[in-house]
């Protein structure tokens, strides 16, 4: 059913988040900094604009703003407040908003600080605490439009089941984040709201699908996000903005009555998972998750507890330096040997990885997710007569299989996930330690490759991206000489395109993944890491 021009569409929605912001919240104009000003993460100190409470409470981690709340030390309509703010100059500065509700968030937030002051005890684990989420949670009364100029004006009459756990928990919430058309390109970009920037370099892509999370949480705009991943979008993100993120395993979190990008498309599943600054922050999150027992609000999450992981003193880590189709870019490789030095020096035994099954998988996520022809895409675009955005090239020219070359995908997925696990297993590993992408950073527009992220959906492995605290380095991260033999053609355009002087600066990140329903083994494993460097 068409639903009205795009264009008019779309110009409407951005002038309803621009009004929702109030006009106490709008940046002085004489106090923003300039257009070409690439890292605007300072801004709030810098600026004079926001008060000492202010920024006392926003630079706080969720773990040390929780026994605050808890005990009545710090109201969480304070808190709120102040989240609100933040966030809201964010969407000035980088362009990471979706939807706003602040005045329920502070209604609700007001409600939390009653009862505790009428009961003594707080709501939940995560009571009075602002929580940021992306667009495609549906929460009730907000458009969740996931891109599309179709969904806008189609505000939800439900919440996600992980909006109601979050809820029970306590949180409040107070924002939703912007997202690429259908969730299905890696920047947070489309023709609704534009592109979200990141507020480290605004040169530079704040990654996709949860880009607009990812950009709020660096700047320090919510203290807790949560996005979602099919092909990387939690960990492509996180590496952009130099945070931490965990893919799950699918069933660990609670996935219904979100709106997909490609509704029914299962073959290879979107889970959730927190956006974090610190690694407390993203145990904390998952433990209060599991531990609402989402299994009788979910029937397709498992009953697994949040479990204790022993590890062995010793890891064995398999070392994956490249995937085979696209070489990382130098300050990746750098932070690769760097960390493999420590944990080495630690005594930790390091094996290489062979990359031989990483293209195959990279193919069969096409594959499956072209499966439609892209109908389920199409469909919604040609009701507004939206255009194509150039990322979307391959979806604009996908052919719809048949159910039985389909079943065949399947087969082949079964298939590729077997002789991985045995691969796996005759190695004898832990964890396999890679990059999470080939870039230190990207500039907005040439972020072209997702295979080091996108493997790890079809495969339904547990996955952590985390910084190393190695930052690119033009003096030292040179670009490859003239002599270099592209591994494809996607590695010529890598390497063609890597600039040391934009991404100077920018945090480095790796991913540390294990196998299915191990996320509790990710995050003892991370430690180990972040230990060694440390």
């Amino acid at each position: 059913m068409s639903k009205g021009n795009w264009e008019e569409l779309a110009a409407k929605k951005r002038q309803e988040l621009a009004d929702s912001i109030p006009q106490e919240w709008h940046i002085p104009s004489h106090l923003l900094p300039p257009a070409d000003q690439d890292d605007v993460t300072g801004f709030p100190e810098a600026s004079g604009w926001f008060t000492a409470e202010e920024l006392a409470i926003t630079n706080q981690t969720a773990a040390e703003l929780l026994p605050k709340l808890a005990s009545g030390e710090l109201k969480s309509e304070a808190v709120t407040r102040a989240f609100c703010k933040r966030a809201a100059a964010a969407h000035q500065l980088v362009n990471c908003l979706s939807e706003t509700c602040f005045e329920r968030a502070l209604s609700t937030a007001k409600k939390l600080d009653e009862h505790l002051a009428r009961t003594g005890k707080p709501i939940g684990p995560l009571h009075g605490l602002p929580v940021s989420l992306k667009d495609n949670f549906n929460l009730v009364g907000l458009d969740a439009t996931v891109g599309f100029a179709s969904h806008i004006g189609d505000p939800a009459t439900y919440d996600a089941v992980m909006a109601d756990i979050l809820r029970e928990a306590g949180a409040v919430f107070y924002v939703k984040t912007n997202v690429p058309t259908a969730m299905m390109i890696a920047e947070s970009v489309n023709n609704v709201f534009g592109r979200t920037v990141n507020p480290r370099n605004r040169r530079l892509t704040s990654g996709g699908s949860s880009g607009g999370e990812s950009a709020l949480v660096a700047f320090k705009g919510s203290p807790l996000g949560v996005g979602t991943d099919i092909g990387g979008s939690l960990r492509i993100p996180a590496a952009c903005a130099g945070i931490f993120t965990l893919r799950p395993s699918f069933g660990r979190f609670p996935t219904l009555r979100c709106r997909s990008g490609m509704p029914g498309q299962e073959a290879v599943q979107s889970v959730n998972g927190p956006l974090t600054r610190t690694l407390a922050d993203l145990e904390l999150y998952s433990r209060v998750v599991v531990g609402a027992e989402p299994w009788h609000l979910d029937p397709r999450c498992v009953p697994i507890p949040w479990r204790a992981v022993p590890l062995p003193p010793k890891l064995k880590i398999g070392v994956m330096w490249h995937d085979g189709v696209v070489l990382p870019t130098p300050p990746v490789t750098r932070a690769l040997r760097h960390v493999v030095a420590k944990l080495q020096a630690a005594g930790h035994e390091m094996v290489e990885w062979s990359p031989e099954d990483q293209a195959a998988g990279l193919k069969l996520m096409s594959s499956l997710f072209l499966a439609d022809g892209a109908k389920a895409i199409k469909r919604e675009i040609e009701r507004t007569g939206e255009p194509v955005r150039p990322e979307m090239a391959m979806y604009a020219s996908a052919q719809e299989l048949g159910v039985f070359e389909y079943w065949g995908l399947l087969l082949k997925r079964q298939e590729y996930q077997k002789r991985y696990l045995d691969r796996w297993r005759s190695a004898g590993i832990d964890v396999i330690l890679c990059p999470t992408t080939p870039y230190s950073g990207v500039e907005n527009g040439k972020f072209r490759y997702v295979g080091y992220t996108g493997v790890y959906n079809v495969l339904d492995y547990s996955c952590i991206s985390f910084p190393t605290a190695i930052t690119a380095d033009k003096s030292i991260d040179v670009a490859v000489d003239n002599t270099y033999k592209p591994l494809s053609d996607y590695d010529k355009v890598t390497q063609d395109e890597y600039n040391p002087e934009v991404v100077h600066g920018m945090p480095v990140s790796l991913q540390l993944v294990a196998q299915r329903l191990e996320e509790e083994k990710c995050v003892e494993m991370c430690k180990v890491v972040l230990d060694v460097l440390s």
